[in-house]
């Protein structure tokens, strides 16, 4: 089994406002990064590329990102010992607080790529259901370390 993410955001601004100009910019090297990472296995693009703005919640500002990762343990380094790092501290400048569940993890079989739909029926299975094996969180997974999730 791997494991598959899903988030979503709301950005504060239009992607061509400059003051998010920085975080477009910003997105391919993360993208880059992550696909060299140890672990990384998949990513979701359309011809726009990884920070994508598909039609979430009827939304145009919301941007979606979905990946595969070989475990739990190379996405948590991709996410807290890389650039990546720096852009979640930086977030709160691009981004709106979300009031609801806005990432979603799951196991998926080895050679498996998740669609949207399947992303967004996790991610509002984990919103409405809360944490479980089907759809967990990492507040979940550090409950108990469950690290082989």
């Amino acid at each position: 089994m791997q494991l598959a993410q899903f988030n979503i955001g709301r950005l504060a601004y239009d992607l061509d406002d400059p003051r998010v100009a920085d975080f477009v910019a910003g997105v391919d090297v993360l993208n880059r990064i992550a696909e060299r990472s140890d672990g990384f296995v998949w990513k979701y693009e359309t011809f726009a590329g990884g920070a994508v703005d598909e039609d979430v919640d009827d939304d145009p500002r919301i941007v979606v990102n979905l990946t595969v990762w070989e475990s739990v343990a190379t996405l948590r380094h991709y996410v807290w010992n890389t650039l990546h790092k720096h852009f979640l501290t930086r977030k709160g400048e691009w981004f709106e607080k979300l009031d609801r569940a806005h990432l979603v993890l799951w196991r998926v079989p080895t050679g498996h790529r998740p669609d949207l739909a399947e992303a967004r029926g996790k991610l509002d299975r984990l919103r409405h259901l809360g944490a479980s094996d089907a759809a967990f969180d990492w507040a979940w997974l550090d409950q108990d370390k469950r690290e082989s999730a």
